[in-house]
């Protein structure tokens, strides 16, 4: 019997679409997702079901609505309830393995890590490698003891307001930032991962592996290699003007994610789009060395490769910069590749999809079931697959696809002291949901319309035509509304312990939830 297939989920965190070459960007950012992209099965209309890490993270690892997993917030946990990815699979016999560059997936005390036989961190004041188990045992026995307190030390920082904001303060920021390894290390995550699946690979074991990488290149702060930002941008690299804008936007990080009252000027949006692009062709040079060794070696004969970001970024697009508040293109349109040529042939799908569906994608090349009971629709294996919206079949969402972006309190809090202004009108306490159907999409804030858009038409959101088009924006709040119903109606039902089958609970005590 052919051994299942391995499982590789690559997330390039924080990375837009719409500055990728392989999507259209007129800057030759990525070549090395270019040439995969050729091979794969390219999805033009993922959508994030969230706006930022933990909550989106949360979505593809569950399969689940931020509505209805409820980890929206840096200082919550994923309920017991929501089998993760790695859970599932390690329970049908995968070895389940991550390596993370950002500290909110992997440092912060959340449950994403749930599952994972290993997990290494390269954020934080204390990395953790592979190459950490060949150390002696009193400095792995130290290692692990400072580890230890500097991962509580993280989780303060995102329980206490006061913490995190301190933790934001240009005087601090900028030497902090080096310590705690904020953007972890992409190149030797890579090399990490490369090594480690060469040997499992070559062990010969019988286990099929999961694994999950996450790089945070294209986060700020903005400092790439100086060739590379000349590569994209030559007219840059002897502009000290620019590089003094850029200096003080990376050294004020409570910036990244504040609205603006006024745009920014030309030549700083300028300088902002090349330093970022610089970042997302740094980062592919490493993307392009593991997909060549991974090709050249074989592995992606019998792999499923999947490969999307989070959610993007702002750059003072719509008045809001980072990517806290919004459902606009620039932070929920992600890029979404998957390469396993039996299920997945070359070609471009332009059905809107949510990239929360990764984790039934998965799971349905894996042939696993997960342990939901019968009716729960997000069992659906079958229906909520991928697979569906490559081969032709009816998709059960008949293409329609939603993004929340509940507001984080950490950083409502830091506005609240920065620019308090902003809050109210900007409507920020307020949830905001889209909502794709077709060629449109409609944006609300709370219960109220913020813009109906025709996205073939204006794909940066620019004109808004909701009091055109009254009966459309009817119908599709309509279903939102139904929508945030049943995703609350999920959460609630997973919520009670007495709703809980047997079955379910037969099938939660083997991931290890009950005694």
């Amino acid at each position: 019997m052919p051994q299942k297939p391995n499982i590789l989920l690559l997330i390039l965190d924080t990375l837009r679409r719409d500055h990728l070459s392989s999507y259209g960007y007129h800057r030759n950012t990525s070549p090395y997702l270019d040439d995969f992209s050729v091979e794969a099965t390219v999805f033009d209309r993922a959508i994030a079901p969230a706006q930022w890490t933990i909550p989106a993270h949360a979505s593809m690892f569950t399969g689940l609505y931020p509505s209805a997993h409820q980890l929206t917030q840096a200082g919550g946990k994923l309920s017991g309830h929501h089998p993760t990815l790695a859970e599932i699979l390690r329970v049908d016999g995968y070895h389940t393995v991550g390596f993370s560059n950002n500290p909110l997936v992997g440092v912060l005390n959340n449950d994403l890590t749930r599952g994972f036989d290993e997990f290494y961190n390269y954020s934080g004041a204390s990395p953790n490698r592979p190459i950490d188990q060949k150390r002696s045992r009193i400095r792995r026995a130290l290692t692990t003891q400072f580890r230890r307190v500097a991962g509580q030390v993280s989780n303060l920082f995102a329980q206490y307001d006061e913490l995190f904001r301190l933790s934001l303060n240009p005087m601090f920021f900028p030497a902090l930032s080096r310590f705690v390894n904020y953007k972890g290390d992409t190149e030797r995550s890579v090399d990490d991962f490369l090594d480690y699946w060469a040997t499992q690979q070559a062990g010969g074991s019988d286990q099929p592996t999961f694994a999950f990488l996450n790089l945070m290149g294209a986060h700020t702060p903005y400092r790439p290699p100086q060739d590379t930002l000349r590569h994209i941008a030559p007219d840059l690299v002897d502009d000290r003007h620019a590089f003094g804008f850029i200096s003080n936007f990376n050294g004020d990080p409570a910036r990244w994610a504040s609205p603006i009252d006024q745009p920014l000027e030309d030549w700083q949006s300028y300088a902002l789009e090349a330093f970022y692009s610089a970042e997302i062709a740094h980062q592919d040079m490493h993307v392009g060395r593991l997909l060549k060794t991974l090709k050249q070696g074989g592995y992606l004969d019998n792999t499923l490769l999947i490969i999307a970001a989070d959610h993007g970024e702002g750059h003072g697009d719509h008045r809001f910069f980072g990517h806290g508040f919004v459902v606009y293109q620039e932070l929920v349109h992600v890029p979404l590749m998957i390469h396993y040529p039996t299920q997945f042939p070359a070609k471009r799908v332009a059905t809107n999809i949510s990239t929360r569906r990764i984790f039934h994608t998965v799971l349905d090349v894996a042939g696993v079931t997960p342990p939901l009971a019968s009716d729960d629709p997000n069992a659906n294996i079958d229906a909520l697959t991928l697979h569906r919206a490559v081969n032709g079949r009816p998709d059960p969402e008949s293409g329609i696809a939603y993004a929340e972006a509940v507001p984080p309190k950490t950083f409502l809090h830091v506005l609240e002291h920065r620019t308090p202004h902003h809050i109210d009108e900007l409507s920020l306490t307020l949830t905001r949901r889209g909502i794709y159907e077709g060629d449109h999409k409609l944006a609300l804030v709370g219960d109220h319309v913020e813009g109906l858009f025709d996205l073939t038409t204006d794909p940066t959101e620019q004109t808004d035509i909701a009091q055109s088009d009254i009966a459309r924006v009817e119908t599709l709040q309509t279903k939102v509304n139904h929508f945030v119903e049943q995703t609350e109606k999920q959460h609630h039902h997973h919520a009670s312990d007495g709703e809980v089958s047997d079955d379910v609970a037969d099938n939660l005590r083997q991931l290890g939830y009950f005694e």
